[in-house]
């Protein structure tokens, strides 16, 4: 390990250095927070009114006018996009990784404090630049945020597809080059900067995940910007990687030669990655939270890990299955779909161990805990549809369905939002040195986790009765009638679950400042974070750098003074 001297820097003095451009890695958490909070708004309001146009699709709304069929498209993208980069991968990573990961391996701050700020900025800069193709002549993109070949590599295939495209393409570039910093950041932290003691199977399983997470971002990140420069070239500078000798309105394109499909594959090898870069941050916290709060080990502490380590692996070799529909051989198609299969055991043997934590356990049923809970409920839920879409020969009639939309929402969107409301109910006092309201905190829990279940089950009946995704209306076609009640049942609740948030938002900033002050430890918890003050001074530890001795789950130990032994616990004391 590194000696940490190297890395400490002083504590900033003026406001700018302190809270804008600031190279400590809890203000940069917060800022990472901060922008993730801002983008699922935007990302939610986007959604609200696709499901007003599926029901109403005459209505004029104020502001946004008529939505037309591609206004629906341009929205069906740029929800897409916003909520998978700017808040699925930013929050549980950036967020609470940046903030916690240093304070939960005894590190006074990250290995790279100056590429810390500066993968930040760059992040705000790529949803500045997002933002912008709302904004653009013609409008934002609308060839889904998978971004599809040859209708996103020509600039005459629809409206948005001039600089709406051109910026939705940038933005993703540039997000690519702020994770890959990020990335580098997390693996050298971990393996460099731990405390002494804090051996790899000493840490607490959050920093397993974030450890695995960064190494899929390395991986993923990298070929989604060669993928997106190459959709670059071809749109602005006459290039055919991606574009055949294709007709568009009655014209021959200057293309030839070009292949839709190799985008499908890189960008699909990154997508799936980024799948498990969005879930393991909460597979990792919903682990941290089910051990805390039933006051037991975790069960199967190894088993977690090394079920970590292979999803990360597994995460690379299934990217086919997203692409049965596109005429895959027989042969391809039988080994992504037992991959696929494959991968689903490690996520099993988590939630089996998870199930094994609150067997018999003393549970304490505050927030954070529901959260868990939930995280757990609705991983399980979204899951179990995952099997069906492994066959191709169930996936090509699913494929184009609302099945594979309740199913992706519910495992990789809703779950891994679950996380970061455990996340931010349970690491808030630690941040800000204040408790959120256990009334409210309930309140928002049982609306948000009934709501959810209530827009997304509903989808996949609606797929298995063949109602397609992406179509923007429904209300003229015959075969389709009998299935508006449920449409109009799944509007309604996400307009209600979407207002329930505000609960959310009211709770964070009021507590901020009118919470009840927060002890060092209100969890009785056994972690670092919960060894320093609160809020943690600048260099986490007030100048004395921890020595761990235990593992980071000693609850219920038999002879200790109280029910949990911290890590940093002198030796003497018995654990598990």
């Amino acid at each position: 390990m590194v000696a940490q001297d190297a890395h400490a820097h002083a504590g900033p003095q003026g406001f700018i250095r302190k809270y804008v451009f600031s190279l400590d890695h809890k203000v940069i958490g917060i800022q990472y927070y901060f922008l993730a909070l801002a983008a699922v708004f935007v990302g939610m309001f986007l959604s609200l009114l696709m499901r007003i146009h599926m029901i109403w699709p005459t209505a004029i709304l104020p502001i946004v006018g008529e939505i037309k069929p591609e206004t629906y498209l341009q929205l069906l993208t740029m929800h897409g996009t916003i909520m998978v980069f700017f808040v699925l991968t930013t929050a549980p990573q950036s967020g609470f990784g940046n903030y916690f990961l240093p304070i939960q391996i005894g590190a006074p701050d990250m290995a790279f404090p100056v590429l810390n700020m500066l993968s930040f900025w760059t992040t705000f800069v790529a949803f500045i630049v997002m933002l912008a193709a709302f904004f653009a002549v013609g409008g934002a993109p609308l060839h889904g945020w998978t971004g599809y070949a040859p209708l996103s590599a020509l600039t005459n295939s629809g409206p948005g597809e001039q600089l709406g495209a051109d910026l939705w393409i940038t933005s993703i570039a540039i997000f690519c080059i702020a994770s890959l910093m990020g990335a580098l950041n997390f693996i050298t932290t971990v393996l460099d900067l731990r405390a002494k003691g804090m051996t790899m199977m000493r840490m607490p399983l959050t920093c397993w995940a974030w450890l695995i997470t960064a190494i899929l971002g390395l991986l993923a990140f990298g070929v989604l910007l060669s993928a997106g420069i190459l959709l670059l070239l071809d749109r602005n500078l006459g290039t055919s990687f991606y574009v055949p000798l294709v007709v568009v309105n009655g014209q021959v394109m200057g293309h030839k030669g070009g292949s839709p499909l190799l985008w499908q594959h890189l960008f699909w090898f990154f997508g799936h990655p980024e799948v498990y870069i969005a879930i393991l941050p909460g597979m990792g916290v919903a682990s941290q939270l089910l051990s805390t709060f039933a006051r037991k080990p975790i069960f199967g502490y190894k088993a977690m890990v090394y079920a970590i380590m292979a999803i990360g692996i597994l995460g690379f070799v299934v990217w086919g299955h997203h692409m049965f529909m596109s005429g895959m051989s027989p042969y391809s198609a039988f080994a992504f779909s037992i991959m696929t299969m494959a991968i689903g055991v490690p996520s099993a043997i988590k939630t089996f161990n998870w199930l094994g934590t609150l067997y018999k356990a003393k549970i304490r049923f505050q927030t954070p805990m529901l959260y868990a809970i939930g995280f757990v409920s609705l991983f399980v839920s979204g899951g179990l549809s995952g099997p069906f879409l492994a066959q191709p020969v169930l996936d090509i009639p699913l494929h184009d369905t609302a099945f594979v939309v309740g199913h992706f929402h519910l495992i990789m969107g809703v779950a891994a939002i679950f996380g970061m409301f455990a996340g931010t109910y349970y690491w808030f006092p630690k941040m800000f040195g204040r408790m959120m309201n256990e009334s409210l905190g309930r309140i928002h829990f049982v609306i948000t986790l009934i709501g959810t279940y209530c827009i997304f089950m509903p989808m996949h009946y609606l797929g298995m009765a063949g109602q397609p995704r992406r179509y923007s209306q429904f209300t003229e076609l015959a075969y389709l009638q009998h299935l508006m009640p449920l449409n109009r049942f799944i509007t309604y609740a996400a307009i209600i679950t979407i207002a329930a948030q505000l609960i959310f938002v009211i709770n964070l900033f009021w507590s901020m400042f009118k919470g009840p002050k927060a002890s060092d430890n209100p969890w009785e918890a056994t972690t670092l974070e919960w060894t320093t003050a609160t809020p943690p001074p600048h260099d986490n530890f007030g100048g004395h750098t921890p020595v761990v001795y235990h593992g980071p789950y000693e609850y219920s130990v038999p002879g200790a003074p109280k029910d949990y032994v911290m890590q940093t616990d002198p030796a003497g004391v018995t654990t598990h």
